[in-house]
């Protein structure tokens, strides 16, 4: 991921589904994918997300530099919407052991 705009915003969007649906093992897995790369590729730490009527805001810090970004609660909940509408095309499959 190029930008950490876009992975910020990708993060995100996960992050909003898996809190909303914690037993679900699809949405557990993408967050842990995009949780390395904002740490490890992007190199962010210290992040934290607040939220109002309209936007999300997320401060973080990047090369010992405080900053801070902000997505409007509709374009991060465009997932999480689409799944609450649909809900039987968004099945929870435990994760098995083999």
């Amino acid at each position: 991921m190029k930008s950490v705009q876009d992975a910020l915003y990708n993060w995100l969007s996960i992050k909003v589904v898996c809190d909303a649906r914690p037993d679900d093992t699809a949405a557990r897995e993408t967050l842990d994918l995009f949780d390395d790369i904002i740490k490890n590729e992007q190199h962010l730490t210290n992040i934290e997300v607040t939220t109002d009527d309209v936007m999300y805001y997320v401060t973080y810090i990047l090369e010992g530099a405080s900053k801070k970004t902000r997505f409007p609660r509709e374009l991060i909940e465009v997932m999480l919407n689409q799944i609450n509408q649909e809900p039987d095309k968004y099945c929870n499959f435990p994760f098995e052991n083999e």
